[in-house]
């Protein structure tokens, strides 16, 4: 039985989605093309990894962890997290990823020519994908990135599992993804990190955020359900025994 009360757990989710959209979204905005030392897709990948193990370490024991609605559906859906808590952490994580792009935004706008709308790290399809990949590319690479995503979580943490490394498997899982899949659909594999930024951008990022909700919980789903039946422990059967007949 968890010993935090639900506040403080919600609480936990707020400032882990807090820091993991002001640090990977804020490297994007502020730092991905900075002059000279601009970090670029490698960088920001490392960023959005480093914000979710750092927090993992600093708030998962009181909530868990999550910071992001997919995983929460994901967990729940594998039978890690009670039906009642699914809604009130994607409460807290959809207002810590908007409280994170709202201090991002009041930095960003700091400096002369800013426009949020050119694409504050919102993510997006067709015209509005880095490389232009098209809504099907899009659908796809989020659905299988959080398919997956859930799989190395649940898997990291399973109490068969050294779980004192579940952070550092957590967060380079991330990373990778964001490698794969920056040019694709700027990664979101997380619905709240992509409502926060579209707040901001509105228009396009709004009318597109839809994807960024349905694919990856979809994808999380699918990866509870699956990683039930992997993981899954079932008894031996007892070996059957010839009958001793005695004379």
């Amino acid at each position: 039985m968890n010993v935090f009360s639900l506040s403080q757990r919600m609480t936990a989710e707020f400032l882990g989605t807090f820091w993991l959209v002001f640090g990977g979204c804020g490297s994007a905005v502020l730092a991905a093309a900075f002059p000279g030392v601009g970090i670029g897709l490698l960088g920001v990948s490392l960023a959005f990894g480093l914000s979710v193990l750092t927090m993992v370490y600093a708030v998962g024991h009181v909530s868990g962890g999550h910071f992001n609605p997919a995983v929460t559906v994901g967990l729940c859906t594998a039978g890690r997290v009670p039906g009642r808590d699914v809604i009130p952490y994607v409460l807290a994580q959809v207002a810590g990823a908007i409280a994170g792009a709202g201090i991002l935004y009041v930095i960003a706008t700091g400096k002369a020519g800013f426009d949020a709308s050119s694409g504050f790290a919102a993510n997006g399809y067709d015209a509005h994908s880095p490389g232009g990949y098209s809504l099907v590319a899009a659908l796809v690479a989020e659905l299988i990135c959080t398919f997956f995503f859930l799989i190395v979580i649940l898997g990291a943490t399973n109490k068969r599992s050294p779980q004192q490394l579940a952070g550092v498997a957590i967060g380079l899982a991330l990373t990778l993804i964001h490698l794969v899949t920056i040019p694709v659909t700027n990664t979101s594999v997380n619905p709240a990190r992509s409502t926060g930024p579209a707040i901001f951008v509105g228009g396009w990022a709004l009318q597109q955020l839809w994807l960024f909700w349905l694919a990856p919980v979809i994808g999380a789903a699918l990866a509870g359900v699956a990683y039930h039946f992997l993981a899954e422990e079932r008894k031996a059967p007892e070996p059957a025994f010839a009958q001793t007949v005695t004379p």
